[in-house]
């Protein structure tokens, strides 16, 4: 029998390899020319638009803005502008309270009295983890600021935000929950407001100092912060826009805009990714105490969350979430994500598992500064670019 020369054997096989690396090259341009089709409807110099990140295996393989930061200089947007995450920013509320628990500072089983001692009795069963997983019942501020203002109480207003202090004050008026903690889960925004509060009492700093000395600071998250009128600006700032008959109004604040816990940090693609990486290398915290925030929450009983009624989601639909991330799965991926909603902006995270537990095999940020897109829909798409060959 004939045997190849080895010359020949190592052609063939170099022809072989240039092969495959030309067509995976083909088709990560493919992929990558698909992306820009879905975004590209959005790349218009005289609108707000929208910000674009996706990481794979944790390297960035795109990172595009569409459209103006703002309608006055109609700045372009950029991987440095920076966007109000809205309830993206819960994800980082949860790792201030895990850092306190790690220094030992807090206890998941502690109550709200315990660090409000002031606080009614109601809070003597609400735990820092019912807080961190939605399952307080505590009543929603939103709700509580308009029973005020109907009862000739105090009026908030785009001037004069809502502070959490107040958010904290208004639920010390209140004599108990929407249902004994613990029992059913409700999306609850004064939880996160409390736990920002919660934050700065324990630390003995302010909310935003918090997290600047032991999240930004430390993952040199530069411009990204926690935003609070006239005592810090916003580097590269979007402002938000509706969508009306005549044209885009700016539409940036509104009277709760103030509050921090629950949605007050403004960050940006670049600053994002480096938090991203952080997770996925278990900067902060290791594995084992990144766990608890990816574990579903468990409802005594063993009840199976749901969303209630009057939510954005159907009623009696499952929901998953752990501290600071929902947990639902995609298409038979597991994942981590969440959303935000708020005046003039609307924000999208998710991060497709990796083998190890708060490692991310894939992650996709869309961010709006405009009310009339659906990021979540948008990331689907991408998620799908990238999920069908898997």
């Amino acid at each position: 029998m004939r045997v190849a020369q080895p010359a020949a054997v190592l052609a063939v096989m170099c022809a072989l390899t240039f092969s495959a690396v030309r067509k995976a090259s083909l088709s990560e341009e493919r992929r990558m020319a698909r992306l820009e089709s879905i975004f590209a409807p959005f790349n218009d110099a005289k609108s707000p638009g929208i910000a674009v990140l996706v990481r794979k295996s944790g390297r960035t393989v795109f990172e595009r803005g569409y459209g103006a930061r703002d309608l006055r200089s109609f700045a372009a947007i950029d991987p440095q502008t920076n966007f109000r995450l809205a309830s993206c920013t819960k994800q980082f509320t949860a790792m201030a309270i895990m850092l306190l628990v790690h220094d030992a500072k807090l206890r998941y089983d502690e109550s709200l009295s315990e660090v409000f001692p002031e606080f009614p009795a109601y809070g003597n069963p609400i735990t820092i983890r019912n807080l961190l997983n939605h399952t307080s019942g505590l009543q929603d501020y939103e709700a509580l600021m308009e029973q005020e203002e109907r009862s000739g109480g105090h009026r908030w207003t785009e001037e004069n935000q809502i502070q959490d202090a107040e958010v904290l004050a208004l639920l010390e008026k209140q004599n108990s929950t929407l249902f004994p903690p613990g029992t059913k889960w409700a999306y609850s925004n004064s939880g996160y407001v409390v736990l920002g509060s919660i934050v700065a009492k324990v630390s003995g700093k302010t909310f935003g100092e918090f997290l600047q000395d032991r999240i930004f600071g430390p993952l040199q998250m530069e411009h990204t912060l926690a935003y609070v009128k006239g005592k810090n600006e916003v580097a590269y700032r979007a402002f938000g826009h509706t969508k009306e008959v005549n044209g885009w109004k700016q539409t940036d604040q509104s009277s709760t805009s103030a509050t921090l816990g629950d949605g007050g940090v403004y960050s940006s693609l670049r600053d994002l990714a480096k938090w991203d990486e952080a997770l996925t290398q278990h900067t902060l915290l290791s594995e084992n105490e990144m766990r608890p925030a990816l574990t579903p929450v468990q409802l005594a009983g063993g009840a199976r969350p749901v969303w209630p009624a009057n939510s954005d989601r159907t009623e009696g639909s499952p929901v998953s979430y752990g501290f600071g991330w929902f947990l639902d799965p995609y298409r038979g991926h597991s994942r981590m994500w969440h959303y935000g909603e708020t005046m003039g902006f609307r924000t999208y995270i998710e991060r497709f598992a990796g083998k190890a537990v708060g490692r991310s095999e894939l992650t996709i940020l869309v961010l709006c500064n405009r009310t009339d897109l659906d990021p979540g829909l948008l990331a689907a798409k991408v998620a799908d670019l990238y999920l069908e060959s898997q």
